[in-house]
């Protein structure tokens, strides 16, 4: 996070007027809690996660500064000796995940944290607040770089995201799935991303001529010049930067490439590309760029819309057409004892649980198992990992090109179908027979302790 010194107020008030009840009624006993995605947004088949890194940071960290205690004391909301508990306060447990860059999909647990109560409550917020984001992003990123089918991607968000802590995770989230680079400097130094970049309108237009826009920016960067052409008229502008890539040559230069941002982006890159052909310059390159996102992308792949690369911005980096998930993070299992809640549409698996992954004969990922933590399902890969354990984590993490790989790699295994950018086919999650006699049997119990007779049967428990 950008800014900021100490996170742990970055959390709802009800966190901790919870805690300070917790604290009160003398509730320490361990508590696990587990974090998921209810509901696909429109047409969306699976999500990549990301994020963790972040979580595990925080966790790590997790204190309550002088700063923060006297604020908390200045609401006079709080004990005087909850406010003490709180300045000794240290994240003590564990925290099971699925690994950045894997795949996930709705109902499936991400991440389960077991901790003493108030521990593992304390951090919901700051643990969806990053993971949403961070695997929205990704995910979006994802079937923007698919779509493209070959065709490099880069993020160009930094302008239009929601906020610097935002622009910087939008960089990285997009990275990781697969996109080449970003326009954001601070992202690149602090993430290694390769950092790409053209020219602004407004470059143009400070000289008097197009032309000497153009020979100007050639000549500062001879070896590395993609000229935006569509300040005027995209058609002119690409028959000036043939002259300047004429004079280039002369000079032992090579124009890279041109850029085009606006107006009917299919239509203009064909006479583009013929203009450049014409001219022997096959070897410059078209980019797009221009409120575009995977929509319009596979568009273009199915039309054979000639661009050799996109620079995507906002659409991808505020998820434009689903700018949020429904994640939850809910107590599963209290001191040993599996809880869930039955509201309509927002029940959920109780327990501790684990995920495994199948593939085919063809190595394709073939379904999902939801099982309860200490299961084996036959041929299945165990996806949440052990990350931290006493509040500690556990070995070294992951380099952000090996995250980016291991998405590339298990990416490449889903299904055609599955990855549609319209109407996806449903990926196969199945629940193991243990955890769902494990649901029916909590389910009967809180029937007959919690609700009074008649009630239940009236009642829609909604899908679990």
């Amino acid at each position: 996070m950008e800014n900021c010194t100490n996170l742990a107020l970055l959390t709802d008030l009800y966190q901790l007027t919870m805690a300070q009840s917790y604290f009160q009624s003398g509730k320490f006993e361990p508590a696990t809690f587990s974090l998921f995605v209810r509901a696909y947004p429109p047409n969306r088949g699976y999500f990549v996660a990301a994020g963790l890194k972040d979580v595990f940071d925080f966790l790590a960290g997790l204190s309550f500064n002088r700063e923060a205690i006297d604020y908390l004391h200045s609401t006079d909301m709080f004990a005087a000796d909850f406010l003490d508990y709180l300045k000794a306060l240290r994240f003590t447990g564990e925290v099971w995940a699925v690994p950045e860059g894997r795949l996930f999909f709705k109902d499936e647990p991400i991440l389960e944290i077991t901790a003493p109560m108030i521990e593992a409550q304390l951090v919901e917020t700051f643990v969806i607040n990053q993971i949403n984001l961070q695997s929205l992003i990704a995910s979006k990123a994802a079937r923007c770089v698919h779509a493209a089918r070959g065709r490099t991607v880069v993020d160009f968000s930094l302008r239009r995201t929601h906020g610097i802590d935002a622009g910087i995770k939008v960089a990285r989230s997009s990275y990781l799935a697969g996109c080449a680079g970003t326009s954001n400097l601070l992202a690149g130094q602090r993430y290694g991303i390769p950092v790409v970049g053209t020219m602004a309108h407004s470059f143009v237009s400070s000289f008097e001529r197009e032309s000497d826009a153009f020979r100007a920016f050639v000549s500062s960067f001879p070896d590395n010049s993609i000229l935006l052409i569509d300040t005027y008229d995209p058609l002119a502008g690409a028959r000036k930067a043939v002259e300047v890539a004429r004079e280039m040559a002369a000079r032992g230069q090579r124009l890279r490439g041109v850029r085009i941002d606006s107006g009917d982006l299919a239509a203009l890159a064909r006479e583009v590309r013929r203009i450049f052909d014409d001219a022997g310059l096959r070897d410059v390159k078209i980019v797009g760029s221009g409120g575009l996102d995977e929509y319009d992308l596979a568009d273009f792949a199915e039309a054979n819309v000639p661009y050799d690369s996109y620079g995507v911005g906002t659409r991808m980096g505020v998820s434009g057409d689903a700018p949020w998930l429904d994640m939850a993070y809910k107590l599963v299992q209290q001191n040993g004892r599996p809880v869930l809640k039955l509201s309509s549409g927002k029940a959920y698996w109780p327990g501790k649980k684990q995920l495994f992954r199948l593939v085919d004969g063809k190595r394709r990922l073939k379904k999902d198992v939801i099982a309860l933590r200490g299961e084996v399902v036959d041929g299945g890969e165990a996806l949440l990992q052990k990350v931290m354990e006493k509040g500690k984590t556990q070995g070294a993490y992951p380099s952000l090109k090996e995250i980016r790989e291991r998405f590339l790699a298990e990416f490449a295994l889903l299904d055609e179908k599955t990855k549609a950018i319209r109407d996806p086919q449903v990926y196969p999650v199945e629940i193991s027979l243990r955890l769902k006699q494990l649901n029916d049997e909590i389910a009967r119990h809180v029937t007959q302790t919690e609700l009074e007779p008649g009630v239940y049967a009236q009642r829609e428990l909604g899908e679990s």
